[in-house]
């Protein structure tokens, strides 16, 4: 939100409001045009990414946070699809905006669930 959060802030406080459901705070974290892209699938721009967000309800749990420049790295557990799953997420903030989140994963665990419904 203000341009004086540093980049760990921005991060730290949209993946607070992503676990909280507020979405509306979280996007006040975000760049209109966002990049997103996982291991799943991309969303380019912010409208489409907190749709499928509103849906998906993913919980995040902070492991670990590394920092270079206006680039956040977390290693976190997220859970989705109900699996908790080993996620790394770079985010990517720009005069206190995340621009782009990158999110790799191993999605075997998804997929495993999601077969066993059908």
């Amino acid at each position: 939100m203000a341009a004086t959060n540093s980049p760990r802030q921005t991060v730290l406080a949209f993946l607070k409001a992503m676990n909280s459901e507020d979405y509306e705070t979280a996007r006040k974290y975000t760049e209109t045009k966002l990049s997103f892209v996982g291991v799943l699938g991309a969303r380019e721009g912010a409208d489409a990414y907190f749709k499928d967000m509103e849906k998906m309800k993913l919980k995040y749990e902070v492991q670990q946070v590394f920092v270079d420049g206006n680039d956040v790295c977390i290693i976190y557990n997220i859970a989705m699809a109900g699996a908790k799953v080993l996620s790394c997420g770079l985010y990517h903030v720009n005069v206190g905006k995340i621009t782009s989140i990158r999110v790799i994963f191993d999605p075997r665990p998804i997929l495993a669930l999601s077969s066993r419904k059908k």
